[in-house]
């Protein structure tokens, strides 16, 4: 309980509702009660957290191809943060503390523009190269239609991408990696965007290669 000490229009100490009323130096002030904070680290809260982090680790060093390959699908939310969302409902296994990604579960690109077919990577003389199968004519497919790639490597958090890259009809597309990359686990990712932009290939995991 507060207690006025010279009147009505005076100052006031102790506790009145949410302020409090002290003194200093014959100065009278109020302050606010501070706030009761729940628990910031529960399990559930901690889980989500560390969920959020190990996906925020993997997608960010392709955040430029997820721009383009996650367009279509940023409906009040940004093609990354559309990612993100998929990301943390599909591609995370294991339980608290120990999740992991499930690489092959990442999409860089998502839509359905017809994906790559019988796509497949290689490494040779510090390169990566892709190739897949010309199937232009199936479905929505276009021989125009540029290839959206992805070169992870989560040992460095970096990555190399490609958001026109070689068109459908070429069939392959090789990148040169970084020569401090050798012995590094590279994840692969190949997806198609079409000649205007307006329709996308959900990307294919094409596996592991090293230097």
């Amino acid at each position: 309980m507060g207690t006025i000490k010279q009147g009505i229009l005076g100052g006031f100490s102790g506790k009145v509702g949410t302020v409090v009323g002290a003194s200093w130096k014959g100065i009278s002030y109020m302050r606010s009660l501070p706030q009761k904070v729940k628990n910031p680290r529960t399990d559930g809260q901690m889980s989500q957290r560390t969920k959020f982090a190990l996906t925020l680790g993997v997608l960010k060093p392709m955040t430029a191809l997820l721009r383009t390959g996650w367009k279509l699908f940023a409906n009040k939310q940004t093609p990354f943060n559309a990612a993100m969302s998929y990301t943390l409902a599909n591609a995370i296994t294991g339980a608290y503390p120990d999740y992991e990604i499930d690489p092959a579960k990442v999409l860089v690109s998502r839509g359905a523009l017809t994906t790559a077919a019988n796509a497949s990577v290689k490494s040779e003389n510090g390169n990566i190269i892709f190739s897949w199968d010309d199937n232009s004519g199936v479905n929505s497919a276009k021989q125009t239609d540029k290839a959206l790639i992805a070169v992870l490597n989560p040992a460095k958090g970096e990555a190399i991408t490609d958001t026109a890259g070689a068109e459908r009809s070429e069939g392959t597309q090789t990148l040169a990696l970084p020569a401090d990359w050798a012995d590094d686990e590279l994840h692969t990712y190949l997806g198609f965007i079409s000649e205007d932009g307006k329709e996308i290939a959900s990307s294919v995991y094409l596996g592991v290669v090293s230097l």
